[in-house]
């Protein structure tokens, strides 16, 4: 048998493991790239992403998997233009799909790659990830791609509408909701980090169960018209051609708002009291599911204290209900405390993308584009998971002292040590 190259023969064994998972996942990412091309197409103009099959949108002609269809390639096996009537196809269709494709394929990267000992790269996802393979952690990384998926569909979205679809984030919600549930019932390797995201105890978990439970019970109120919509009437003050009206009864609209979270809150503050009642810690199950929930209350919870608080103050709607549930899913997928994260650097990316926006606007001598707040939580998102030894250092850096919350299950503190015998009087 000839000898190896001494390239290849230095790989290492571990790593060429991971290719054959790698290639999938590339596949995967492409392939729900092109889905997300349909989303972005059809949601804004109101039409189903399951029905029609694709088609050209000039001539109408059915595209074929294998030929003008096919992820990536087939953009280029057409030339960018229709097979049928020769117009052509803008490269978007095929830069999100690749793009997709290398999102997934750097998020598999990072989680599985390298050993809890590397240095930052290590620390991206931690020993969870890579201690137990993809395949005994692949529900949990499925709802992780279908979150940046979904912020990417998001974010091509309202940067053009100025709106996010509530199809997008229910979506990525759900899948959360599903995917951790199922993740906590696969028998996994011990190992120090216990689970992906931080847990939470009876407190938070009953009291995650009493709110959703609360937002349940006023969504059953909407939809029986007991409760009525906030800015209901905004159309009536949008201009012809516009996205965005001159609303002026913005604080009124708040005490709609405040009324629908009213059993949310009481039924949250009754579940904790309940919760604080309760020893030990919850089941690996019960608290997966709980950890879930928490997340998507605290990401929408934030940013919806935020927008009434903020409405409130200055008479305008401060921020879109898009963006409360859009940081609502993010929470459902990275636990409750990394929403805190994203929201305080997502300022600093509107701040970078207005000072860039400026100076193309200056060289190029045309108007500055304007960009919605969701896009900067998506990229503040990216940041927070990607670069996650950067933000536990800046905590510790702005918080010395403080305990910072990491993943892992809360376990039960430990049985405290029986007192010492009595010593026995020596016998004469």
């Amino acid at each position: 048998m000839p000898d190896l190259p001494l390239e290849l023969a230095q790989v290492s064994p571990r790593l060429l493991l991971h290719v054959p998972i790698a290639v999938f996942v590339f596949c995967f990412g492409a392939c729900v790239g092109s889905f997300i091309n349909v989303v972005i197409y059809r949601l804004p103009a109101g039409m189903s992403v399951i029905t029609p099959p694709s088609r050209c949108p000039t001539c109408g002609a059915r595209l074929r998997f294998f030929r003008e269809n096919l992820p990536v390639l087939g953009w280029f096996m057409v030339r960018g233009k229709c097979r049928y009537c020769g117009v052509r196809v803008s490269p978007q269709y095929m830069i999100i799909e690749l793009l997709m494709a290398l999102l997934f394929v750097g998020l598999y990267a990072a989680f599985y790659l390298p050993g809890p000992r590397v240095p930052w790269w290590g620390a991206i996802g931690g020993s969870w990830w890579s201690v137990n393979g993809a395949v005994l952690t692949a529900p949990a990384f499925i709802a992780m791609t279908f979150m940046f998926a979904g912020l990417v569909a998001m974010t091509m979205i309202d940067a053009r509408t100025f709106t996010i679809p509530i199809q997008i984030p229910v979506f990525v919600t759900v899948a959360a909701f599903v995917a951790y549930p199922i993740q906590a019932l696969i028998p996994l390797r011990r190992t120090v980090q216990t689970w992906p995201i931080p847990g939470v105890d009876w407190a938070w978990c009953l009291g995650a169960f009493g709110a959703m439970l609360g937002i349940g019970i006023s969504v059953m109120l909407l939809r029986r018209g007991k409760m009525r919509y906030s800015f209901a009437d905004y159309e009536d003050y949008v201009e012809e051609g516009e996205t965005i009206g001159d609303y002026p009864h913005a604080r009124r609209e708040m005490g709609v708002e405040i009324l629908f979270l009213i059993p949310c809150l009481a039924l949250f503050a009754a579940g904790y009291f309940a919760g604080t009642q309760l020893t030990g810690a919850p089941p690996r199950f019960v608290q997966a599911v709980g950890a879930t929930l928490m997340g998507y209350l605290s990401g929408g919870g934030l940013i919806w204290a935020i927008r009434i608080l903020g409405t409130l103050g200055f008479g305008r709607e401060a921020m879109g209900m898009g963006d409360v549930h859009l940081l609502g899913a993010i929470g459902a997928v990275l636990g409750w405390w990394d929403p805190v994260w994203i929201f305080f650097i997502a300022p600093f990316s509107g701040i970078t993308w207005v000072i860039w926006s400026i100076g193309l606007a200056a060289v190029f001598k045309r108007a500055r584009r304007e960009l919605p707040y969701g896009p900067h939580l998506a990229v503040a998102a990216l940041i927070v998971v990607l670069c996650r030894p950067a933000v536990g250092w800046l905590g510790r850096t702005i918080l010395p002292g403080v305990p910072l919350p990491t993943p892992g299950f809360v376990t039960p503190p430990p049985a405290p040590a029986p007192p010492p015998a009595p010593a026995r009087a020596p016998q004469p």
